[in-house]
């Protein structure tokens, strides 16, 4: 048996990692700005990190949700404590998809609606319905794709008030700065200008932090920068570190029925001692500072580097969440950074390059990549 080949490779075998750098099969060293789209948070092999899960896993590795899970309780009160959403309740599964898909369904269930509105270019997940609400023809099925959402220019307040005017409207669902799209950010207008259009009508407003979330953009929540509170809202990727997690943080609002959702491993005895391990690390290192402070000046950075560099059009992001436009396709550029340079970066799109560093990145690898990247555009 092999593989079923769906993902263009990078010719390398990674097979270690620490902090923002991990090794391949060879012994090469790479830094890494890309933690795996953006699910490493505390960076490679934290020991704390470790050092919990191996304790954990000699302990009890999973028991199902039939039973109180003492582990469960605790991060729900410590993640609402660091969050700033210590009223919200928490359901726990196993990944962004997933939590999208939850959180959709739930809010079928609460207003008995179907259509969903999407930003163009949004990226939410690849089962059924989060990957409808995903702008990307090209990965949704036809057994996907059942006509329940809208796709509609982002920042573009009227165009989304113009539909939840029809009153039909069951959620609205919003990256508050896309990742796939291209690095793209909500303006405080159009997001409070949405929150409030939604509450009049009676239409569920669900904040995707799966990639922006959890102290990536210099505050826990990227919509923390905006002004509004929603009434849903999805993580996973940096909540576990690498571990596979997702999450739903639920407004009080909400009314839990049994039977209503369901997960055979979410929530299980590791994922949640990765997901407390992970925010003890960064409470107790400032991570998210340290993200918005990095982040500020990778962009300062990047920005010298755009005035000086005419293949870079655009700089834009928030904390460590980078997206750096290119007049030219990334594809190279990537290549020669990976290969010459030994730096891993993600891509959106086709001349995007898009920068996930763990939260754990220094001025002084911010200064290393800038000076590599200079070296691979002068093409």
């Amino acid at each position: 048996m092999k593989l079923f080949d769906v993902y263009p490779l990078f010719d390398i075998n990674i097979v270690e990692g620490r902090g923002c750098h991990v090794w391949d099969a060879d012994g090469r060293e790479y830094l890494d700005l890309y933690g795996g789209h953006a699910v490493i948070s505390i960076g490679h092999c934290h020991p704390h990190y470790v050092e919990m899960m191996a304790a954990q896993l000699g302990r009890l590795g999973f028991y199902s949700n039939s039973v109180i899970n003492g582990l469960q309780a605790e991060l729900a009160e410590r993640l609402g404590r660091a969050s700033g959403y210590e009223d919200y309740q928490l359901f726990l599964i196993n990944s962004g998809a997933e939590a999208n898909e939850n959180a959709l369904k739930l809010a079928s269930f609460t207003n008995g609606r179907t259509r969903v509105l999407s930003a163009e270019k949004a990226f939410h997940g690849r089962t059924s319905l989060a990957v409808e609400a995903t702008d990307n023809p090209k990965i949704i099925a036809p057994i996907n794709a059942n006509g329940h959402v809208s796709y509609l220019p982002l920042n573009d307040l009227a165009a989304w008030e113009a539909e939840l005017a029809k009153g039909d409207v069951c959620a609205c669902i919003l990256e508050c700065i896309q990742g796939v799209g291209g690095i793209r950010l909500a303006t405080p207008e159009f997001a409070q200008g949405l929150a409030a259009a939604c509450k009049r009508h009676g239409t569920v407003l669900i904040c995707d932090e799966i990639q922006c979330g959890y102290g990536r953009s210099g505050r826990f929540f990227a919509h923390q920068w905006l002004g509004i509170r929603p009434d849903l809202i999805t993580v996973a990727k940096g909540i576990g570190n690498g571990f596979p997690m997702g999450a739903v943080l639920i407004s009080p609002d909400f009314k839990p029925q049994y039977g209503q959702l369901g997960t055979t491993f979410g929530g299980n005895h590791l994922a949640c001692t990765a997901a407390l391990a992970v925010l003890d690390v960064m409470e107790s290192e400032h991570l998210v500072d340290n993200a918005r402070e990095t982040g500020a000046y990778l962009m300062d950075s990047l920005r010298r580097l755009q005035a000086e560099c005419p293949h870079i059009t655009d700089v834009r992001g928030r904390g460590l969440m980078v997206g750096i436009e290119l007049d030219v396709p990334h594809k190279e550029v990537r290549s020669r950074l990976v290969y010459d340079e030994r730096v891993f970066t993600g891509c959106s799109g086709t001349t995007t390059l898009r920068l996930l560093p763990p939260l754990c990145f220094t001025k002084e690898m911010a200064d290393e990549f800038v000076m590599k990247l200079k070296k691979c555009l002068e093409l």
